[in-house]
Parts: structure tokens; C-alpha cells; sequence
């Protein structure tokens, strides 16, 4: 296992190398800049110099005179320093700006991911164990429903229902107006109270496809021979169910909990967008429209990272649900 893992760790930074190019290749090419908007604005002054005066000086400071090779391997250099540059577009540290949107959409994803595998799993388990009953046909009926709702249909339908008709909760925002009034108690209760709407919103769009998941696998192994096997030795159904069965239908549910690890840290854009949410999710995109290099950079290298991690951590994890997995 030690080999394996130095193995994949050599491989993944082969991988992140090229993956680096290609984004800042991307980057580069965007139709929007942020220099290209600055340089505008400065022309317009009055006895300014022209545009491309502008562009010429801009370029050279912020190092956009180089080619894309050179530019990343500048870009590199100072990113194994941990130079990260300033964001263009917020004028502050990337590092400061990722940290301060970053955690209330971990905190986010997180809380849903949870409801997501406790609400999701069980169902599919038993719907899988019900082929053909009501209740089979019940918790399919909703899994679709949940896939085919549109994340901005859903949101503004829970925004119109709970906060508009019954006044529940407020539309937008992560606080009240009288948050630094209240208690600690009450501050977080405040926070829970806006978070609620989002989080349910993650919730319900991400259930069905994790119960359609879990149920077709589910019925894949209550189908092998070692399950009639256990059957026709007198074992109880629950056991032949949750311990010789729902073992083995961890096994690619661990590829799905692997690969949700980047997903934790890349927000969710329109649903933090409808909320008006200042999460990691609000902010790549406000700076992706931008042309804002330095943080789209680090934010799409570090969700790069993520995603090698996550598939790492998923064959790992392969040998812990199944003895069965042996690397040699």
C-alpha cells in the first residue's frame, strides 16, 4: 500500500502540472480581463494616455507581457513559495479573499453532504429491498423528481413558499439586520435560521441520484449467488441485507463520497447566487467574469488538487470496506 500511494502521489504531480498549464492557457484566453477593463476606465480620464498605452504599461505589471509558458512558470515559482499574488478584481491577497468565502461554503456543503448520505442511502437500500413495491415505486417517483428539478426553479419556489407566503425565513443573506444586537446563542441561530433554505435546497436536488445510485447496486448484489448462498443457510434477512449486502454496495458508493471530496470547497454557484450568499461558489465566478487571474488560478488548481486527493483517498478507502482489495 506504501508503494501504491507513493506511486500515485508521483503521478498526481505530473498530472497537477499539466492541469496548471491548461487553466492558465484558459485563463489567458478569456474574452473578459480585468486589465482590459482598468486600462478602458483609465483612457477615459481626462488627459490620460490612450488604451493601448494603458494595456502596454498594465501588461508589464502585472506580468502579462510574457507568453504563456513563461507566465506560468512564474506563476509557479511563486506558488511554491506560497506567493499567490493579490486578486485584481478585490485589490486584496488571494489567500485573504479564498479564506474568507471559502468556509461558509464548506460549512454549506458539508451540512448537506451529511443529510444527503443519511437520506440517501437508507431509501435506496430500501427500495432495493422492495423491488416492485409501493414503496419502491414511491422512492423512485422522488428520486426523479429531485434529479429533474432546476436548482433556480427549486430555490426561488422554496423562497416564495417559506419566506414570501409564510414569512419564515428571510429572503437573502447569511445574517439579520440585527445580528451584532444579539447573543452568541441568538448569532447562531440567526446564521442557522438563512442557512436553512440553502442547505435544504442542496439537499433535495442531490438525494435522487445517490438513491438511484444506491438502489441499482444494491439490487446488482442482492442478486449474487453468495447472497442465496447466506439465504439458504438459514440467515435472518436483515443480516444477509446489511451485512453481507450493503458491505459490498459501499464499494462504489465510496467512489461517489471520494469525488464529492472538491465539491466541499467549490460551492454552489446559483444556489449562492439566489441566496445571495457570499460563498467560494459567488466569488469564482464574480472573478472569472473579471478576467481575474491570480484567484481563478488558485481556485481552479487548488479544486485540481481536491480531485486528485479525492480519487486517492477513494482506492484507499476501497480496501477498508472490502478485504477482498489487495494492491501489490
Amino acid at each position: 500500500m506504501r508503494k501504491f500511494i507513493i506511486k500515485r502521489l508521483v503521478i498526481s504531480v505530473f498530472i497537477l502540472f499539466f492541469v496548471g498549464l491548461i487553466i492558465y492557457a484558459i485563463m489567458r484566453f478569456l474574452p473578459t480581463s480585468y486589465i482590459e477593463m482598468v486600462a478602458r476606465q483609465k483612457s477615459m480620464q481626462p488627459n490620460s494616455k490612450s488604451f493601448d498605452e494603458w494595456m502596454k504599461q498594465l501588461s508589464v505589471t502585472y506580468g502579462m507581457d510574457k507568453g504563456i509558458f513563461l507566465g506560468y512558470f512564474q506563476w509557479l515559482g511563486n506558488a511554491f513559495r506560497g506567493q499567490f499574488g493579490d486578486s485584481w478584481f478585490w485589490t486584496v491577497p488571494v489567500t485573504e479573499k479564498f479564506h474568507e468565502t471559502v468556509w461558509l461554503s464548506f460549512v454549506m456543503g458539508l451540512i448537506s453532504m451529511f443529510f444527503e448520505l443519511i437520506i440517501a442511502i437508507p431509501l435506496g437500500v430500501v427500495a432495493a429491498t422492495k423491488q416492485y413495491s409501493k414503496t419502491d415505486y414511491t422512492i423512485s417517483i422522488l428520486s426523479f423528481i429531485t434529479i429533474s428539478f432546476p436548482t433556480f426553479f427549486f430555490a426561488s419556489l422554496l423562497k416564495l413558499v417559506f419566506s414570501i407566503k409564510l414569512g419564515w425565513f428571510d429572503l437573502y443573506g447569511v445574517v439579520g439586520r440585527y445580528y451584532e444586537h444579539l447573543s452568541s446563542w441568538g448569532q447562531f441561530w440567526d446564521k442557522a435560521q438563512h442557512l436553512f433554505l440553502p442547505i435544504t435546497c442542496l439537499v433535495v436536488l442531490s438525494i435522487g441520484s445517490l438513491m438511484r445510485y444506491t438502489r441499482t447496486n444494491m439490487l446488482e448484489v442482492l442478486n449474487a449467488d453468495y447472497i442465496r448462498t447466506a439465504r439458504s443457510k438459514g440467515l435472518s434477512e436483515g443480516r444477509v441485507i446489511y451485512h453481507h449486502a450493503f458491505r459490498n454496495t459501499l464499494i462504489p458508493l465510496v467512489t461517489i463520497v471520494g469525488g464529492s471530496l472538491p465539491g466541499l470547497f467549490a460551492g454552489a454557484l446559483i444556489t449562492e447566487t439566489l441566496f445571495k450568499i457570499p460563498g467560494i461558489g459567488y466569488t469564482s465566478y464574480q472573478a472569472m467574469v473579471a478576467g481575474d487571474i491570480p484567484f481563478s488560478m488558485f481556485y481552479m488548481v487548488f479544486l485540481a488538487i481536491l480531485t486528485l486527493a479525492g480519487n486517492l483517498i477513494s482506492d484507499i478507502l476501497y480496501a477498508v470496506v472490502d478485504p477482498r482489495v489487495r494492491v501489490s
